[in-house]
Parts: structure tokens; sequence; C-alpha cells
């Protein structure tokens, strides 16, 4: 009895380091993957290509936790969000860690070995990315700006996976990710910012410095301009644009939230930007699957 309780301990430390227990990361990461693959089959994606890209995003996002906390294990310690993960309060072993990584990237590239070729190679590509991401906080002002790449790496590969190509519409929603991500994660900054500055990494949070909030709202502003210009571009109507507003409006609620930069109201901030997630997705899906019902 005593070994059960070891190893369901030992779990759990796992499931915390892949950050199971907190699923706002699968689903930030879901969302534009799940916009790509619409988008890129007309609305119609193959079940199997659905459950392979919800399976994978579910594994890319706990190797990137792990890795991302490998690299932090020197510094979550010395902030109050994150001293108790498992690396920063050493219930895993540096070894431990770097297995699970590697064996949770296996897993994900074995996932899309059954889809063609060029998938395989941009998945090499968003693993590097995973991987790195966590290392640019040491050097780079905006790593806010890598990680909307990293979790929006999807869209493109989910239009490999569809079409066997990536178009030009793939690299515009990958560019209006990037700064969805520039958004919600300077909220997520927003919350460590007198850690950060104490222990010397980057974020956005600190680049944006007193503008901070400005800057989120023009990024938010630049998300839903880009994402009205591929509507426009389709030819897309009440739909598409009814997920747009609803997300304007999302946005506009995160101001209320963000303006007097609590950390209570930036966090609540990041975690309900999965609405705005959703409400884009529930524009695409009203557009390509509902709106042809009504007519």
């Amino acid at each position: 009895m005593k070994d059960l309780a070891g190893i369901r301990e030992k779990l759990d430390h796992y499931e915390r380091l892949m950050r199971l227990d907190k699923p706002i990361g699968i689903l930030l990461l879901l969302w534009p993957t799940l916009w790509g693959l619409w988008l890129a089959t007309a609305g119609r994606p193959h079940p199997m290509l659905v459950w392979i890209f919800v399976l994978g995003t579910v594994l890319m996002r706990s190797a990137g936790c792990v890795i991302n906390d490998y690299a932090d294990r020197d510094f979550d310690p010395h902030v109050a969000r994150t001293k108790d993960r498992p690396l920063a309060a050493r219930t895993v072993s540096v070894r431990e860690a770097l297995l699970l990584a590697g064996g949770l990237a296996l897993c994900a590239f074995l996932l899309v070995l059954p889809i063609i070729r060029e998938v395989w190679w941009l998945t090499l590509i968003a693993l590097f990315l995973a991987v790195s991401y966590p290392f640019t906080k040491r050097f780079f002002a905006l790593p806010q700006a890598v990680l909307g790449v990293a979790f929006g790496f999807g869209i493109p590969m989910a239009f490999a996976a569809a079409t066997g190509q990536v178009g030009l519409l793939a690299w515009t929603l990958l560019a209006a990710n990037v700064f969805w991500a520039l958004a919600y994660d300077t909220e997520y900054a927003m919350v460590d910012l007198e850690d950060d500055l104490k222990i010397g990494i980057r974020t956005a949070a600190i680049t944006f410095g007193r503008f901070d909030v400005a800057a989120i709202m023009l990024c938010y502003a630049a998300t839903l301009v880009i994402l009205g210009v591929v509507g426009w571009q389709l030819r897309y109507g009440a739909g598409y644009f009814s997920g747009i507003l609803i997300a304007a409006g999302l946005a506009g609620y995160h101001w209320t939230l963000i303006r007097d930069r609590s950390r209570e109201g930036c966090f609540k901030a990041f975690r309900h930007n999965n609405w705005f997630g959703a409400a884009i997705f529930g524009g695409i899906v009203a557009e390509l699957n509902l709106m042809p019902l009504l007519h």
C-alpha cells in the first residue's frame, strides 16, 4: 500500500508538471488549431484529423510545460505563483522531467505519422518552438510573440494535413494568433511583474511598461482586424462576423479587468481568453456549418 501511495504521489507530481490540472493552456493552443482545421476544410474536417490534432495539442502543450519548468527551475522558487511547481519544489528530478518531455514529444510525433509527410517537418518545427520558447525570456524583449508562433503553429499544420500545402491564409491566421497571444500572455505576465523584475527575466509586460494596457488592447484590435480581413476576403457573412463581434465585446470586458493592473484582474482576464478563442471558432462553425442549413 505504501508503494501504491508513492506511485500515486509521483503521478500527481507529473500531472502538475504537465499542467493537466490547469487546462486553460490546452484550450488556448486548441482554439487556433481548430480555426485552421475548419477553415482549411470548409467546415468539414475528417473526424480522424480532429482527434489527431486534439490529442496532439494536449501532448505538445504538456511537453512544452515540462520544458518551460525545466528552463525556469532556478527562477520559479523565487516567484510566489510558481514556487510550488514540482521542479521548483524538487519533488521531480531534472532527469525525470527530461524523460517525460522526451516521451511526450515522441508520442506527438508518432501521432502525425499517418498524415502526409509535409506535416512531419512542421511537427519538428513545432517541437523546436516549444523547446526554445522558455529560453527566449533570457534575451528577447517580447517572448510572448514567440509563444504566439508556438501556440499557433497548429494552424499551418492543419492546412498541410487537410490540403497538402500551407498558403497565405494559414500564415495570416498565424499572424492573428501571434497578436492574440501577445494580448493574453501579457495579461499573464502582469501577474508576475514584480517578481520578474527582481529575477531579471524579460516579458512583454516589462517591455511595454506603463503602456501595457494600451498595448494589450492594440493587440486585441490587430487580432480582430486581421480575422476580419480574412472573413472579407473569403466573402463570409453574418455567422463569421458575429463571432468576431462577440470576441470584440470580450476584449472590451478584459479591459475592465486589467485597467487597474491588479493581479486578480489580470489573471482573470488571461483565463477568460478561452471564451475569446471559442467565440472566433463559434463564428467559423456558424458560417461554414450552420448558415448553409438556413439557405
